[in-house]
């Protein structure tokens, strides 16, 4: 038995979670906690992801949500010894419909979501970083869509790269499956940034309070305005936006945000949307 068996084994005996969360003052961090299998997207991992997702959604009281990784891996995607010892095309396509849902939520979750990255983050690791809404790397953190090297490619997590990435990046990282550094990552807008490995914890704190003292409610209209758009024809877009724009624009928060502007103070958030007098 190799010794990520053992570490996996030694972990379900304990009964350990999958996932360990935490809330602090309107951020709630996801630590996957799986590092003998590298937090490889497992069953289990996926599992415990979507229900903290589907929680996460129905909970005003979590305005950021960070997704982090220790150790040697971030993520290193799927479980691979998992899928083979399940070798049946239903097994498969359960499986990716399963990771599919699960990415689908990060982009469909109402709050901000930011990837802390330290170690690999590959394959649908990679997605994973990819579909986040922020991502913020350790300097030593390396990313690679690295199924080709196995002669899988990486079909799914090409959704989020190339929808990340400019085409020619995107299709070096999927077509040849090479690692590239944190600042590889950062230069070709797969990463906000990478920093020195002992201040990811200061710089992913700082981005997620910035993130927790904006309105909420307008966070979650833009992000759902902000991926729909993405998705449109320019005219089509330009639509959407200017509708949402004048919707938001009829919310108390916003007239609290202008009025505390031109008051100079600060704003008190979190008041209930107008009614929709006039939609």
């Amino acid at each position: 038995m190799s010794d990520t068996e053992t570490l996996e084994k030694a972990a379900e005996a304990r009964d350990e979670p999958f996932l360990n969360r935490t809330d602090d003052d309107g951020v709630t961090t996801l630590a996957f906690n799986r590092p003998g299998e590298m937090n490889a997207l497992s069953e289990g991992m996926l599992a415990a992801l979507q229900i903290e997702l589907d929680s996460i959604a129905e909970d005003r009281s979590v305005r950021v949500v960070v997704l982090e990784g220790q150790s040697r891996a971030f993520c290193a995607g799927h479980n691979l010894k998992q899928m083979r010892a399940n070798y049946s095309l239903d097994y498969q396509k359960s499986l990716f419909a399963t990771c599919t849902k699960m990415m689908l939520s990060v982009l469909l979750l109402p709050q901000p979501v930011i990837a802390k990255v330290e170690g690999l983050a590959t394959a649908a690791g990679c997605q994973l970083v990819a579909t986040c809404d922020l991502a913020i790397a350790a300097d030593s953190a390396r990313f690679a869509t690295s199924g080709i090297n196995v002669g899988l490619f990486c079909s799914t997590p090409g959704v989020a790269v190339g929808r990340a990435l400019p085409r020619k990046h995107a299709m070096d990282l999927l077509l040849t499956g090479d690692f590239i550094s944190a600042a590889r990552a950062a230069e070709i807008g797969l990463i906000n940034k990478a920093v020195p490995e002992g201040d990811l914890d200061t710089e992913t704190e700082a981005l997620a309070r910035k993130l927790a003292n904006k309105s909420a409610h307008a966070l979650a209209l833009g992000k759902t305005a902000f991926y729909q758009q993405l998705e449109m024809g320019v005219s089509d877009a330009y639509a959407l936006a200017g509708a949402e724009m004048a919707r938001n624009m009829m919310d108390r928060d916003a007239a609290e945000g202008i009025d505390a502007f031109v008051e100079k103070r600060d704003p008190v958030w979190d008041q209930n949307p107008r009614d929709e007098e006039d939609s």
